[in-house]
Order: C-alpha cells, then structure tokens, then sequence
C-alpha cells in the first residue's frame, strides 16, 4: 500500500461552496466526490473529481486527487513509491502527474510514457550532475531496445532563449531522432519550457515527459502544457501548448535544491491560495516554517494541493481563454520585473512574490478586498523570505514599457488578475480605475 501523501497534520482542508457572480470572478470552494475515469487510457490509480455551482450560469468541477494504494499485482514496484497520482483530463491528451519519493528508481513509470527506440533527455549543467545517470538507468534498466542522448544546456533563465533552443534541435537531428522519439525534460521550469517548446516543433511534435527538480517548476510550469522561451522584450512570448505524457515528481530531488530556490517555488503555492483555495492559504499560514525547514510531510502536500490546483483549472481552460489567466497573479508586475531587471537576476517566484503584493495593493486601492489580506500577504511572504517590493531600479516607465506587451493585453488593453471578495476569490478583467495602476506603481517606485 502506498503511503498517505499527506499526514493527520498536513491533511487537506475542505470549504463550503460559495456562490459567484460576474464575468470574471473565480471562486473554487469544496466539494463531494465522484470518480474520474481517464478516456481513452487506463491506470491502477484511484483519482477522484468533486463538482461545486461556481455561479447561477455554470457548473465548474475541482479536481480533487486523493491518496491512494497503487494497487496494480503487475506493477509491485510502484506500490511502495507513488504516494499520489493527479490526473490532467484532457481527453485524449489527458496524462498523470507522479508524486512520490524515489520515483526516479522506478523504470516503469518513465518507461510505460516513452514512444519509440529514441529518447533525449534535455538538462542543464547543474542538474545533470546530480540526476541525469539515474534518469538514463530508469529509462534503459531491462529495457535494451531503448537508446538514451541528451543534450546539456547552461543553466539560468538568461539562456531561455533562441541561440539555445537551437542547440537542442542541433543534437535532435545530429542523433537521427525520428518521429517515434521522446524527449524528456530533466531540470526546473527553464528546461521544461524549452524542452517541451522543442518537442512540439520537432518534426511537428513528438512525444515529452516532465521530470522537474525544482519545488517552482513541480507545482506549476510543469504542469498543463506551457512551452516556450523569452525574447529579449518580453518574457514567454514565443511558444506552444503542448501537454507532456506525464509529469513525474521526485520529491527527493528538492534535497538538492538551494533554500533560495525553494522559496522562489513557495512563492507559487501561496499564489493557488489566494486566488482560489482560502483552505489551503489558511494551511500555508500555519505550515509555512515546515515548508522552509522541508519538512517533508509538508512539501508533498503543498506539491499535491498545487497540482490538484493546477489541474483542475487547465482542464477547464487548456489554452487560457479566460479562466486559466487567473494562475497569473502578480506574474504581469511580475514579468516586467524579470525583463526590466534582467532575466535571472531575481528568480521567477522572487519577481512574482512582489508582483503578488503590487496585485493585492491595486485591488486594495479599487476596494475590492479589505486590508486583513494585504496584511495576512505581506506576512507570509515575509516569512517565506521572499521581496515584496520590487528592484530600486524599477521605474513606472520601466513597468509600464514592460506591461504593454504583456500577453494578456487584449485590443490594447492591459488585462489584470486582482483580487476581489473574500480571500479566495480573484478576477481577470480589463475593467478597472486606471488611477489605481497609477497610484499602485507610484508608490512601489522612486520615480
């Protein structure tokens, strides 16, 4: 039987539903559970789907994956690694998401996802060190008709760029990959964007898998099918969507990673708690400091929470059209940060944490919250030691240079995620008081 991803301490929190109204208003409260049936493919997991009224005009479901026995007589190694599975339902391009300790020591789970002879493994020079020769060994182990490459890139955000894709194209070809090939993202969020943007390019798209290292790219870019790289004026402005045949989280390999990255990631939990899931916030509060100090209990259910998250949102809006923006919170600010500073010089759940607290300073200003969130936000983020004001060298220029290209510009119109109503609940709108953008910049900048 497969351990609990979660503890009597750490167990999920569950809120009534509460009803919504407005084009762009969000709210995800609890809800009973059904099964969930994967169309099209079968796995000996138990995975289960909830349903809650999100408003008087639509029915909005939660994914809501449990932890369960791996209980397949075929597959006994698996039983003892894999705590919880989360599946992403998208038809015929649905695919699970792992969680467990060890799983990079278990060939089948990567094994069963690879398409064809050929596999490239895409890493960076720090990663690689650490894991790539387990990955090759999981891929290869009693499985000799398989033949392993991969392709070592530097490691940084700055490199997320065309000159490097390049090279991963340059080692797809000069190894013959064909058509039946897989390629394998072994690294944090840099890696699995270019490796996936790479996959679907290759030959007009061939297989992926998701092994991310990273806490940053294990609850979030991991996960739903968002490829791509930066241009130098804006960031993740050149990509696809493109989902992956699974995602496997080795929680093990956040051992390795430095406490500056770690809080870069929980920077992304906290976001799922504000905009959707007041439970789980309420959790984060109470579990922050073991979430620093890796208590492990904690990470696997903040991975778990995060991806069911996930899930559940791009499932309902794969290529987002509305709903799935709503994962944006304070990524606008957040972005400009990134380009305007230099990308690399903060980390992405660093720019994104200050990001957040412009966000919640806006709507704050619109009156759409009250100030017990600004301050429970500032609070947590405070003690997960991320910023909460951006770089001294950020100008009201600089942002709003940065802010005119952003993604979610519609028609010329800079569309924001904000907060509004209880803590929970958020909206993705262009309609606001300009005079708020302004006074939320003037006062985050010297000029």
């Amino acid at each position: 039987m497969a351990a609990s991803a979660s503890s009597s301490i750490y167990s999920p929190l569950q809120s009534p539903a509460r009803p919504t109204r407005g084009l762009s208003t969000v709210c995800f409260p609890g809800a009973s559970s059904v099964s969930l049936r994967r169309r099209g493919l079968r796995y000996p997991f138990l995975v289960r789907i909830g349903f809650c009224c999100a408003s008087s005009d639509k029915i909005l479901t939660r994914v809501s994956a449990r932890s369960v026995p791996v209980m397949d007589p075929t597959k006994r190694e698996v039983a003892p690694k894999v705590s919880t599975v989360v599946d992403v339902d998208l038809g015929n391009r649905s695919y699970p998401i792992y969680i467990g300790s060890g799983l990079l020591d278990v060939p089948d789970l990567l094994q069963r996802h690879v398409d064809g002879k050929r596999v490239l493994v895409v890493t960076n020079t720090t990663v690689a060190p650490l894991y790539l020769d387990r990955v090759v060994e999981a891929l290869t182990r009693g499985n000799p008709h398989v033949s392993v490459d991969s392709v070592i890139i530097p490691d940084g955000e700055k490199y997320k760029n065309m000159e490097t894709l390049m090279k991963i194209f340059d080692k797809a070809i000069e190894s013959k990959m064909d058509r039946r090939c897989t390629f394998v993202a072994l690294g944090g969020g840099v890696i699995g964007d270019m490796c996936g943007f790479a996959a679907a390019s290759y030959v007009r798209g061939v297989n992926f898998i998701q092994i991310p290292t990273t806490l940053m790219s294990q609850v979030d870019s991991s996960v739903g099918g968002k490829t791509g790289i930066n241009h130098p004026l804006a960031k993740n402005m050149i990509g696809a969507f493109y989902q992956p045949q699974c995602v496997l989280i080795d929680t093990d390999t956040l051992n390795t990673l430095p406490d500056r990255e770690l809080a870069s990631g929980i920077g992304e939990v906290i976001k799922y708690g504000l905009i959707r899931d007041a439970k789980f916030f309420e959790w984060q509060e109470k579990n922050i400091k073991a979430l620093l100090a890796r208590d492990s209990s904690a990470l696997a259910y903040a991975i778990k929470r995060s991806c069911e998250n996930k899930a559940e949102v791009v499932s309902l809006d794969e290529k987002e059209s509305g709903l799935r923006a709503t994962l944006n919170l304070g990524h606008t600010f957040g972005h400009a940060i990134e380009s305007g500073f230099g990308y690399g010089q903060w980390l992405h759940g660093e720019a994104v944490a200050a990001g957040m607290v412009m966000a919640v300073d806006m709507s704050y200003r619109l009156g759409w919250i009250d100030n017990s969130i600004v301050e429970r936000v500032h609070n947590i983020l405070q003690q997960a030691k991320l910023p909460t004001t951006p770089p001294e060298m950020m100008t009201v220029d600089l942002f709003k240079t940065a802010m005119a290209v952003d993604k979610k510009v519609a028609d010329g119109v800079l569309r924001l995620i904000l907060l509004k109503g209880p803590l929970g609940s958020c909206v993705f709108t262009g309609d606001y008081d300009s005079k708020a953008l302004d006074e939320t910049l003037q006062a985050f900048c010297k000029s």
